[in-house]
């Protein structure tokens, strides 16, 4: 399962994820950060059935934990299949079947948002 995590330096400069490894004893693979000075948000992934007390200990340390039951929305009817998508992405989300349709790979996403800057039809978007 994946996890959006954004936090605010205000509350402090303690290791979040880190600490939540420690106190819970999941094992969390971080999938994309960005931290500044001020703020910071990391895609992690967790497994199913430790999402819930993982995100639970991300909250009760001052961040917030948003579960992402999907990552790229493919609009099919818009998609015309021209395969923008596949070059552009670093995950390999993307990728086309037998009949030359596009396949998307959900669980690959890392929410770069490559894909949906690419699109001509817009028939990507992020949930984020």
């Amino acid at each position: 399962m994946k996890l959006l995590v954004t936090f605010s330096r205000k509350r402090g400069r303690e290791p979040v994820i880190a600490q939540v490894v420690r106190d819970t004893g999941v094992l969390i693979n971080v999938e994309r950060a960005q931290i500044d000075s001020h703020e910071g948000e990391a895609l992690i992934e967790v497994p199913d059935d430790a999402c819930e007390l993982v995100r639970e200990r991300i909250e009760a340390l001052g961040a917030t934990a948003h579960r992402l039951d999907r990552t790229v929305v493919h609009n099919r009817e818009e998609c015309v299949d021209c395969g923008a998508c596949i070059s552009i992405c670093p995950q390999d989300v993307f990728s086309f079947d037998t009949d030359w349709r596009l396949v998307v790979d959900e669980e690959r996403c890392v929410l770069c948002g490559k894909c949906e800057l690419a699109c001509p039809h817009r028939a990507l978007s992020l949930q984020a």
